[in-house]
């Protein structure tokens, strides 16, 4: 049940075109567009579901991500920041 839940959730989103990663000059800005455009589909979809539960924002060039997370657990709830970096996975070998 959940998975036909999340492969619900995912075709409601664009899909991402353009290969490309925060090394490629030309290919990285089209990227990041529609980086963009799929994680505010992906937010607004939450918000009509009523299941909103993360923020995220970029620095300009879009190689470095950050906000916050929460969960909320029997009237309590927890938070949590996020921090992460995109890489070029040829890095990752």
């Amino acid at each position: 049940m959940a998975e036909e839940a999340a492969r619900r959730a995912v075709a409601e989103l664009p899909l991402l075109r353009t290969a490309a990663g925060p090394r490629d000059r030309n290919g990285w800005a089209p990227r990041l567009k529609e980086e963009y455009r799929a994680l505010i589909q992906y937010v607004e979809n939450n918000k009509r579901a009523d299941n909103d539960w993360f923020r995220l924002e970029s620095n300009a060039e879009g190689t470095r991500w950050f906000g916050r997370c929460w969960y909320i657990h029997e009237l309590l709830k927890y938070e949590f920041a996020i921090e992460f970096d995109p890489r070029d996975p040829l890095q990752w070998g």
